[in-house]
């Protein structure tokens, strides 16, 4: 699996492509998709990021103290808020 900066930068060259224009309907739809999946992919890497920090700036006491993040699958990370909110 990539990391994230591999990822950011597929991305960007997704980006760069779907701008030039110059692409059948057919490709720029495979493009598309292609970079939805890589826009998630970093967005949950950073929230995961973000969640490990806090985790570390939030510590007992107010000393800065590093522990895990024990995350919890849900099962609606591919939902956006307003589609959880649907499925109340």
């Amino acid at each position: 699996m990539a990391n994230f900066e591999e990822q950011l930068t597929q991305l960007e060259t997704v980006v760069e492509r779907l701008e030039r224009g110059d692409l059948s309907l057919d490709e720029s739809v495979r493009l598309f998709e292609d970079g939805m999946k890589l826009s998630s992919d970093c967005k949950k890497e950073l929230e995961q990021a973000e969640g490990r920090i806090q985790v570390l700036v939030e510590g007992k006491a107010g000393k800065m103290q590093p522990t895990e993040l024990e995350l919890e699958p849900n099962g609606n990370d591919d939902l956006d808020a307003d589609e959880a909110d649907d499925q109340e």
